[in-house]
């Protein structure tokens, strides 16, 4: 896609969630050897198995389901469902900060959503990033994307692509599809 990614504070939401290309059926969580290259390239642990890169799937589609309605009483339950699954209270480190902290044993996929947990819960719900961080409104896409637009009401991931279908879905909803049939 073609926005520029998202404040380094949120790169980790961004990148976990794109992950799955659904536009294209593309996703790096797939196969072993595809997580494998991605865990690598993002500095997380590359060994981990299928359960676990199942689990990593499902919480990156939990997280996109509350990028996508924030609101949505559902995409909340399983929001705060995923971040009891990996985390217990969360701690203050000395210089302010917070950490989520592992519960139970640590598995490295639950060490990686902790990883992303953080990220949207510093930044991604308060303060000047709040509401910036969304999924494209194409249900087909669903790609994640920063919106830099001065007035955060972008929808998305790309104008030319996304943007475009719907315009033309629209335009032939209100032409009955009728366009191009006379020409």
């Amino acid at each position: 896609m073609r926005r520029n990614p998202a404040p380094a504070e949120l790169e980790p939401v961004e990148v976990f969630c794109n992950t799955a290309t659904l536009l294209h059926g593309e996703d790096d969580l797939a196969r072993p050897e595809t997580a494998g290259g991605w865990l690598r390239a993002h500095g997380y642990p590359e060994a981990v198995s299928p359960a676990e890169l199942a689990a990593l799937a499902e919480a990156r589609e939990t997280v996109r389901a509350f990028l996508v309605e924030r609101s949505s009483p559902e995409a909340l339950d399983a929001l705060n469902r995923l971040i009891r699954s990996v985390a217990g209270a969360p701690v203050v480190r000395p210089d302010g900060t917070f950490a989520l902290r592992p519960v139970g044993g640590d598995e490295p996929a639950a060490g990686i959503v902790r990883t992303v947990l953080e990220a949207l819960l510093r930044d991604g719900l308060t303060g000047r990033h709040a509401t910036r961080l969304k999924a494209c409104a194409a249900p087909e896409c669903r790609w994640v994307f920063y919106d830099r637009a001065p007035s955060s009401n972008g929808l998305w991931c790309d104008m030319a692509v996304c943007g475009a279908r719907h315009k033309m879905r629209a335009y032939r909803a209100r032409t009955g599809g009728a366009a191009g049939k006379n020409a």
